[in-house]
């Protein structure tokens, strides 16, 4: 299951395929993590750099966090994309096909002026985790959806 949790500053990302529960992020700041609660993560309830630290103990890579930039992310299900704005202005999208078994992730790119800022992540992460919501099957055939969806494989 892929989440992304966002306030105006930062995006906290979850991938629970890597996480074993080490519970640092718990230790590190309750208010934010609790096990008990559903949605288990609420950003609302600390201060970014609070939650940065109890992301940033993760062993297992489960939790990451990027800052937005200002850059907002969005969904469109009627071009098959999710996409990112700065202001009006369009800087990069996540398109996805439909087919028979689900969606298949098939292009993601960034204006290369937003490269480096995280943006690519979180319009896979938007993708994947509107999918999840729907019950919709993912895979892919862009390199770099590839890379997130499965970290670790070259």
């Amino acid at each position: 299951m892929h989440r992304l949790y966002e306030n105006n500053d930062i995006t906290v990302f979850w991938d629970s395929e890597k996480c074993f529960h080490a519970k640092r992020c718990v230790g590190g700041c309750p208010e934010v993590f609790d096990p008990t609660r559903k949605p288990w993560i609420d950003i609302s309830k600390a201060e970014n750099p609070m939650m940065w630290k109890a992301v940033s103990a993760c062993p297992s890579g489960a939790l990451s966090c990027a800052y937005n930039h200002g850059i907002r992310i969005g969904f469109s299900e009627e071009r098959s994309c999710s996409e990112a704005f700065d202001g009006e202005t369009k800087v990069g999208e996540c398109e996805y096909v439909v087919t028979e078994s689900g969606w298949t992730i098939c292009h993601t790119a960034v204006s290369q002026a937003y490269g480096g800022l995280g943006i690519a992540k979180r319009l896979v992460f938007r993708v994947l985790e509107t999918a999840e919501r729907r019950k919709i099957a993912v895979d892919a055939t862009c390199s770099y959806a590839l890379k997130v969806m499965n970290p670790g494989t070259p």
